[in-house]
């Protein structure tokens, strides 16, 4: 199979490379970084050439604009990226006739709740970030049949800086550490992700997908899991509502999503525990 992989150079993007890379004919697209081919997804002109020039059999589209501060507070880059961008994707995958796998976000929900997202409860975003997603959304699932969307959250991947690091570099540092309980969601292993990805579209059953380790946390119970795992249990955290830690963007407070699609057909990724310490062991392996 020929696969075409926007944002390559990012996390999630090349993980799925590197997963991907072995068994089929996988071409990378990025904005920045060394990929193959540069794109800017928000140029329909440059989407319609490439999809032309590699003819894949279908399209991984990862490649947003994730920082969600950023977003709130230029929510029309935002909306040009995640919205119109995916939108230029989707009408050219339609005019050729090849599937689209486009991976969005938790935040499209607004975290009224006091239960687990299903994949096909109403999206209301409440965020410039969430709202953009949720477009993108929108974008593929009118225009393309032949359509995966793959939500998740709280994304954890080697390289850069995440929560996790975040976390462990205040513990080391001896700075003190205040995090918020009433922000909940599904802390998510980008390579458990990307193995999630392959499986599903090996399937062919297109559709709207919840994909995250299972179970949900708070951000604190999160941290203070993370820092015990490490060898910081002694580390006190405060505990802070949301609204004490201030920020341009204010995601949802209840955003957990419940994995009942990719189930049904055999795809569960492991609980959220052992992922965090499969990233601990691989982060300390170097």
């Amino acid at each position: 199979m020929k696969i075409l992989i926007t944002g390559a150079a990012g996390r999630l993007g090349s993980q799925l490379l590197a997963q991907l890379q072995d068994k089929h004919i996988v071409a990378g697209a990025d904005i920045v970084g060394e990929v193959s081919h540069e794109l800017d997804i928000a140029d329909y002109d440059a989407c319609r050439r490439l999809v032309a020039d590699t003819r894949p059999d279908v399209v991984l589209h990862p490649a947003a604009w994730t920082d969600v501060n950023g977003c709130a507070l230029n929510p029309q880059k935002a909306l040009r990226v995640n919205g119109l961008g995916t939108g230029n994707l989707a009408a050219v995958t339609a005019q050729c006739d090849i599937p689209i796998l486009y991976v969005s976000s938790n935040e499209v929900f607004d975290g009224a709740l006091d239960r687990a997202y299903s994949e096909y409860d109403y999206p209301n975003p409440q965020n410039a970030y969430g709202y953009s997603k949720w477009y993108g959304e929108r974008a593929v699932g009118q225009v393309n049949p032949r359509h995966y969307i793959v939500r998740s959250a709280w994304l954890f991947a080697h390289g850069g800086r995440n929560f996790i690091h975040a976390i462990l570099g205040a513990a080391r540092e001896g700075k003190p550490l205040r995090v918020v309980t009433n922000e909940v969601a599904n802390p998510t292993y980008t390579n458990d992700l990307a193995a999630a990805i392959v499986r599903l579209i090996e399937t062919e059953r297109f559709g709207i997908y919840h994909l995250v380790n299972e179970g949900a946390v708070s951000r604190w119970q999160f941290a203070r899991h993370v820092l015990n795992l490490a060898g910081y249990s002694e580390t006190p955290i405060e505990r802070i509502s949301r609204h004490e830690w201030p920020r341009p963007s204010l995601p949802p407070e209840y955003t957990a999503l419940a994995n009942n699609a990719g189930a049904s057909i055999g795809i569960r990724l492991r609980p959220w525990e052992e992922g965090v310490r499969a990233f601990l062991d691989a982060e300390a392996a170097g």
